[in-house]
């Protein structure tokens, strides 16, 4: 008899953080994140991660979706089948999106829930995740450096971030010309040969803005430009900046559905296609994705920037479709990835190892961090 869901836990964290992540559309004074695990009858656990990074009441609000609305759609069923398991609760969540507006965070939850399965499942099945997702290849995977502020600090980011190892680098703009400008220049003619410089501007600019900021970017090389618009603005709009920008287009991130990724894909508007694990789709919806976007010519890089466990997942779900694509590192301290971690995830010549082991490679020491938690959730079939 198949083995079936019989459990689930939320563990909300929060921490203050000394200096605030800043974006084009808002701060973060502190970090927080869902961490979930799954549990089926034979005793076997597997552990997800919840996106949560805004508002900052997200991640209350998120576990609870997973425990009072995503869970009981899974437990008592059937773990053969992730993708199944996950596609069924999509769909059942369809209506309930629409009514309360919970769009995101209900997909976050059921994300995050399949992210669980998945490393539930690797586990009984003895192989590491990255394996168990079809990869071959176990070669160290390579990385960048992200979530970078603006300013004079994003220079020294740069120079502590090399010295750890790191030959590619991510910086936020969207605040202005003289900032943006200011902020790049310094570091654009500071990097070693081979380095990468990015940016995301995280959807903080109108058409007319994009259209106006992004050939001043044309002196800095860069590999990407993220987000330059609102993700849902039409594709006219995209093909507008698409034609002005110095750089190949990157976005993924806030999308939702197969279909919406694969017209991304087609559209040959962006060259880099960044879906999150822990946002929407866990490994059930991203794997197609990242599998579509490599045979449509695109680069496939997992968006990320939360908690450990989230981030080992976009290690493994990278590994498991390599191209040429990079895993972001959150730059910024954060003890709800650094305190879990430790030095599994060491960054050399701009690559990270794949961890050994069933699963993840990572049994998250969750009491370590007790004093941080501010809400547990259980659930049982």
């Amino acid at each position: 008899m198949s083995a079936t869901l019989a459990c689930v836990e939320a563990h909300v964290f929060r921490t203050p953080i000394k200096d605030p992540v800043r974006t084009s559309f808002g701060t973060m004074t502190e970090r927080a994140a869902v961490f979930v695990t799954a549990e089926d009858s034979d005793g076997a656990r597997g552990w997800g991660e919840i996106w949560c990074n805004f508002p900052n009441a997200a991640a209350e609000h998120r576990a609870l979706l997973f425990a009072d609305i995503v869970a009981p759609r899974a437990l008592g069923h059937a773990l053969d089948d992730p993708a199944a398991l996950w596609s069924a609760i999509d769909r059942d969540l369809h209506v309930l999106r629409i009514q309360s507006g919970d769009a995101g965070a209900l997909s976050a939850a059921a994300a995050g829930l399949d992210l669980a399965i998945h490393d539930l499942r690797a586990r009984k099945r003895g192989l590491p995740l990255w394996r168990a997702l079809g990869g071959a290849d176990d070669s160290a995977v390579p990385v960048y450096g992200s979530g970078l502020n603006p300013g004079p600090g994003a220079f020294d980011a740069v120079e502590r971030l090399r010295a750890a190892g790191h030959r590619a680098f991510k910086i936020k703009v969207g605040f202005g010309a003289a900032t943006d400008l200011g902020t790049l220049r310094p570091v654009a003619r500071a990097l070693d040969d081979g380095e990468r410089l990015m940016v995301d501007v995280n959807q903080g600019w109108d058409l007319r803005t994009a259209c106006t900021m992004a050939p001043m970017f044309a002196e800095f090389g860069l590999h990407w430009i993220e987000e330059p618009l609102p993700a849902d603005r039409p594709a006219v709009e995209w093909a507008q900046i698409a034609a002005a920008a110095p750089a190949q287009l990157a976005g993924g991130e806030n999308l939702r559905g197969a279909g919406t990724f694969q017209a991304a894909i087609d559209s040959g508007l962006f060259g880099v296609i960044q879906p999150d694990a822990a946002k929407w789709g866990g490994h059930s919806g991203c794997l197609p994705v990242a599998r579509a976007a490599l045979a449509g010519g695109r680069t496939f890089c997992p968006h990320y920037l939360g908690g450990a466990i989230g981030l080992v997942h976009s290690l493994h779900l990278l590994a498991a479709v390599r191209g040429p694509g990079l895993l972001e590192v959150d730059a910024n301290p954060n003890p709800l990835r650094e305190g879990l971690l430790g030095d599994l995830l060491t960054v050399r010549d701009g690559c990270v190892s794949l961890p050994g082991g069933q699963g993840l490679g990572l049994e998250p020491d969750i009491k370590s961090l007790a004093s941080l938690r501010t809400l547990h959730l259980e659930r049982r079939a």
